[in-house]
């Protein structure tokens, strides 16, 4: 989930979380067309057989950083492909992995343009999808997996890897990349609630890379306080030094400068409770345009969101998602509840004009209205309905709110009987209440 990125009002254009929505899931589905026909299903199955070996080597030169081995299995007509992934090594290195392979997947090769195997001259070449495993020790209990697309070429000696990202015409392909993909990396650890946790960066960013990690512990303990202890209570928090790599970490739809940071996951096992493949992306622009509260702020806003995704279903209602990570990004910045006058006109200060100039609000924002210029007021609306609930009805019943409300997409009805379940009121004095609750902070701060 995107974060505001700005908590002064100089640059409240950057605050906004542009592209509303729920964290992603880096699921990429490429399609996947039939290939030239093989001469049996023996033969074919053979050569998976024979390409999985040489993921096998390969993830393994990666994790022990044996070149001799990496080189053998680079084709010699790559060259700018074994640099790239001598320096990859070298980056990932850093990473205390638990487990890193590569999979190939079961779908058919991928059609490849004519000119794709005429360029290779090689007995034969294929594209195929593949899985990047990896785990991250005392992060990820369960591997995470990422799309990559490889371009095998078979020589006298065998097949040999001649592209991990081919532009292949007529077929829609995917290459993830990761912070090893974009340089030397700088890491900072933190003892949390739940173990390590840990900090990923560049060396240009190691002073906000620090600051996060100096945060961490006392932002999992507040989100803990809040939310409970059925989380994993530690995180991975990734700072990218370029629009390129955090486009590769996030998605195109949510790679901003507008957004500070997005919590990022694999698909959610709701049954089980399993959340897999939790990041924290930072924006590049981040370090220079949050101070060290609002950095604090972004950190739990997002971390809220790690905590609470196992339990958040997709189409759920925005004000609710959001304004609850809001407060308790705000509530772990600040002495007390942060929720006198004072910090009405602090924390949303789009809001108070518009109460001032027209009156309280009479309904709670639409998903609707978190996208475009619309967005500021309706992410500081909902940060005060979360603290209008915290303040007259106490924290738990705020908790017990959202765990009822982001179970997936809400009907009037529905929300109404939550609300009367809960709070005792119904949707219209829900809001009614809100309102005046604003409106006489609002009043005490003209």
């Amino acid at each position: 989930m995107p974060a505001r990125s700005s908590f002064t009002a100089g640059t409240r254009k950057w605050e906004r979380l542009g592209l509303a929505g729920l964290v992603v899931a880096l699921v990429t589905a490429g399609l996947l067309l039939a290939v030239d026909p093989v001469d049996t299903d023996d033969a074919d199955s053979r050569v998976r057989a024979e390409l999985q070996v040489v993921l096998d080597d390969w993830a393994h030169a990666v994790r022990t950083g044996d070149d001799g081995s990496l080189a053998e299995l680079i084709d010699d007509a790559s060259p700018e492909l074994l640099d790239a992934e001598r320096e990859r090594i070298a980056a990932i290195s850093a990473v205390p992995l638990a487990d890193l392979g590569y999979e190939l997947a079961s779908e058919p090769a991928l059609p490849l343009p004519p000119e794709t195997i005429a360029r290779f001259a090689a007995d034969e070449v294929r594209a195929h999808r593949v899985h990047l495993r990896y785990a991250v020790d005392g992060i990820d209990d369960i591997p995470t997996r990422r799309p990559v697309t490889v371009l095998f070429v078979h020589r006298p000696q065998g097949w040999r890897i001649a592209d991990d990202a081919p532009d292949l015409a007529g077929a829609q392909t995917v290459t993830w990349r990761g912070p090893w993909d974009h340089g030397s990396l700088h890491l900072a650890t933190a003892q949390t609630e739940g173990g390590r946790s840990l900090v990923i960066g560049h060396p240009d960013n190691a002073a906000f890379v620090d600051g996060l990690a100096g945060d961490l512990p006392s932002v999992v303990e507040a989100v803990d306080d809040l939310w409970g202890d059925s989380w994993p209570r530690r995180a991975l928090v990734v700072v990218t030094s370029s629009h390129e790599e955090f486009s590769h970490l996030v998605g195109p739809r949510h790679d901003g400068d507008d957004i500070a940071a997005v919590a990022v996951s694999d698909d959610v096992d709701h049954e089980r409770g399993i959340a897999t493949g939790q990041r924290i992306v930072f924006n590049p622009a981040a370090s220079d345009r949050l101070d060290d509260t609002s950095r604090r702020i972004v950190l739990a806003h997002e971390t809220v969101h790690v905590a609470a995704r196992a339990g958040t279903v997709d189409g759920s209602p925005m004000w609710v998602l959001e304004g609850f990570a809001d407060y308790v990004g705000h509530r772990t910045a600040a002495e007390g509840l942060a929720t006198g006058p004072v910090d009405v006109q602090r924390i949303a200060p789009t809001l108070t004009r518009q109460v001032r100039a027209s009156g309280a609000p009479t309904s709670l924002p639409a998903d609707g209205d978190f996208i475009g210029d619309r967005s500021t007021l309706a992410y500081e609306s909902s940060w005060s309905i979360a603290a209008y609930t915290a303040d007259q009805f106490g924290h738990d019943t705020l908790v017990s709110l959202y765990r009822a409300l982001a179970a997936g997409p809400v009907t009037d009805e529905h929300l109404d009987d939550v609300l009367t379940d809960l709070l005792g009121v119904d949707t219209a004095g829900f809001v009614g209440g809100w309102g005046r609750w604003l409106g006489e902070r609002i009043r005490d701060i003209r």
